[in-house]
């Protein structure tokens, strides 16, 4: 839900507020009537990954995939 709210009764309710906003509500607070903030609950942006950012990190050796024959036995 959308509240509007001037800004002393944002700074006398802020606790309650907040709670409002972590329930999903959003509050916008303003000053004679004009709105200058929007207070909503805070969320994480995700971090963007880059293609190819760890090339050169790792090193795969020619003999990555060989195993002893005594280890072997256990998945024929």
């Amino acid at each position: 839900m959308k509240q509007t709210i001037n800004i002393h009764e944002a700074k006398t309710r802020l606790s309650q507020l907040l709670q409002q906003v972590e329930e999903g509500d959003e509050i916008i607070i303003s000053r004679a009537n004009k709105p200058i903030a929007r207070l909503v609950a805070y969320q994480e942006k995700p971090m963007k990954r880059r293609l190819g950012e760890a090339k050169g990190m790792v090193e795969i050796m020619p003999d990555f995939d060989e195993l002893p024959e005594d280890f072997m036995v256990h998945f024929e």
